[in-house]
């Protein structure tokens, strides 16, 4: 049970030295997190980008207005229901994302390189195999 609790504390102060790392523009988490998702699963209506996050469709209107404000995501009219928009990353917006991922995965290249002895490296690759064990079906 100790181990489940420090591991649990330690992924959420890497999640939060990860978020250091992340570049931008000032946007709300709860922005970022749409941005995420429209990347990871392609256009979606305000309707399922809330359910996803769990919020009410108002609220994510308003996190939808402000990323169209940024120019960082598109809206076009849903093929299947043309009442709905369906929305998505711009140009710009999977530059931006890209960016912020290449940050991050420099700074924990760094930190890995400068904070760990090559015998550590080693052990700290064969953790990531144990690692991907506990969330892999």
């Amino acid at each position: 049970m100790a181990t489940a609790v420090e591991l649990r504390v330690l992924v959420g102060k890497l999640k939060r030295r990860l978020r250091e790392q992340t570049n931008l523009g000032g946007l709300a988490w709860s922005q970022v997190s749409v941005l995420g998702h429209l990347e990871r699963d392609g256009p979606a209506t305000v309707t399922a980008l809330a359910r996803a996050e769990g919020m009410r469709p108002q609220s994510m209107g308003a996190n939808v207005s402000a990323l169209l404000a940024a120019g960082l995501v598109s809206g076009s009219p849903d093929p299947g229901d043309g009442r709905q928009t369906l929305l998505s990353l711009t140009p710009a917006c999977h530059e931006l994302v890209r960016a912020s991922r290449a940050a991050r995965e420099d700074w924990l290249f760094q930190a890995i390189q400068t904070r760990l002895a090559p015998k550590e490296q080693a052990q700290l690759a064969g953790a990531v195999e144990l690692l991907k064990r506990l969330v892999e079906p």
